[in-house]
């Protein structure tokens, strides 16, 4: 099906005389006739569930849609984004590792990597986004055990060279995970373009309405583990915890990822999706091909009408021709971006600060990627205690103004904003 219809249609399929929406199986444990029923599931030996917080099958439902919009073979939610970048990760990563990572991705997620995972014994070489062949080859060591970057980076709007990213993880021997958050399947399907693992929160769009918390992980399938066995013997050796299974050979590179991300991360720390969440992101997958073109509609729009104003210094919106990321996105992004852009004011904090207490439509929110607009000034908000050389270093300069456009009409959208530069 075309990604359209996989929004709607897919993922789950009733049968006759069955509900037409997904069920939600609220429910933690699952009962079984005989012990030797249900000790066939912990052997792995059968499909089937026996507590939510390995499997359930409305997460079910909606993992298999999302690895069909994003053309992946295996699926697995998790309770945050945050909780998914992680699992990608540690999934292929221990004490002693070594990642290498786009610098330009999500303030949590570079913390996650810099902070959490360093004091874990995982370490990492943050590498330009724009960098060459040579640089990123030159940022790898015998250790390394994956390479990581964000389609479209939060927040400062960058657009990942996938392909690139991908032939140098891949001549290395590890597999390239992307976050594909911002640009959402309907509009990037990074497993097309090279990359291995995608990751989602789906807080943002796929819910779109900022009712559900969530995360997602997908396998493209494709990355041959067993011709890197040494590289990620959690894949390719036995399991002692689990009978002694050896996850690709059981499994196949289509589904050793996510089964091993399964029985062993979420069953050790938990990080699960409820399955009322997982039901109300689904209700925000099934209009997520129909919202996505007008949040690009929308945020072009926005980005256009600022581009032109006296009172703005810059414009970050990768569609918006003469963006530094324009040909990038004219080829991964062909058909819209998403409706989060980014801008400075040549009035800097003060005129900034003087703006968000002025808009009216665009709430002053830490959140995006919603269906209604929201807005932010990181240095008066979540980068307050940096200075302003530090806030310059971080890529969120004191003047800079997030604004994540919503599905309200255009028209009112531009009205407002400019009422709110007015008054700077």
């Amino acid at each position: 099906m075309n990604v359209n219809s996989i929004c709607v249609q897919g993922g789950y399929t009733p049968g006759n005389g069955e509900p037409r929406q997904i069920p939600i199986v609220q429910s933690t444990t699952f009962k079984y006739n005989t012990s030797e029923d249900m000790g066939k599931l912990f052997d792995l030996e059968a499909s089937g569930y026996f507590y939510t917080r390995l499997q359930n099958p409305t997460n079910d439902y909606v993992a298999a849609k999302i690895a069909q919009l994003e053309g992946g073979t295996a699926a697995m939610l998790t309770s945050s984004g945050q909780a998914a970048n992680f699992f990608a990760m540690f999934n292929i990563c221990e004490s002693g590792d070594h990642i290498v990572a786009s610098s330009s991705i999500y303030g949590g997620t570079f913390n996650l990597i810099a902070v959490t995972m360093k004091r874990m014994g995982i370490d990492v070489t943050f590498v330009n986004p724009d960098a060459t062949e040579e640089e990123l080859n030159a940022a790898f060591q015998e250790n390394t055990k994956l390479m990581f970057g964000e389609t479209i980076a939060n927040p400062a709007l960058t657009v990942l060279d996938i392909e690139k990213y991908a032939r140098v993880a891949h001549a290395h021997g590890v597999p390239l995970i992307v976050d594909n958050t911002f640009a959402t399947p309907v509009n990037c399907r990074p497993i097309e373009w090279g990359a291995d693992i995608v990751t989602h929160s789906t807080t943002k769009y796929m819910d779109g309405h900022g009712a559900a918390v969530g995360g997602a992980i997908v396998d493209g399938g494709k990355f041959d583990w067993m011709a890197h066995k040494d590289k990620y013997p959690g894949l390719t050796t036995p399991d002692d915890s689990y009978h002694g299974v050896t996850y690709v050979e059981r499994f196949g590179n289509e589904g050793a990822f996510i089964t091993k991300c399964t029985v062993q991360l979420m069953r050790d720390l938990g990080s699960i999706q409820s399955p009322q969440n997982a039901f109300i992101t689904n209700l925000g997958l099934e209009s997520l091909h129909v919202r996505m073109k007008r949040h690009c509609e929308n945020g072009l729009a926005i980005a256009e009408y600022l581009s032109k104003h006296e009172k703005v210094a810059y414009v970050n919106y990768c569609s918006l021709p003469g963006d530094k990321y324009h040909e990038l996105a004219k080829k991964y992004l062909p058909n819209g971006s998403c409706g989060v852009v980014s801008f400075g004011l040549k009035g800097g904090r003060e005129a900034a600060s003087t703006f968000m207490k002025n808009l009216k439509m665009g709430a002053i929110e830490t959140h995006v990627a919603d269906a209604r607009t929201c807005c932010l000034n990181p240095a008066s908000s979540t980068h307050r205690q940096l200075t302003d050389e530090q806030l310059i270093e971080a890529g969120v300069p004191a003047e800079l103004i997030r604004i994540s456009i919503g599905l309200e009409d255009k028209e009112d959208l531009i009205a407002d904003i400019e009422q709110a530069l007015a008054s700077c």
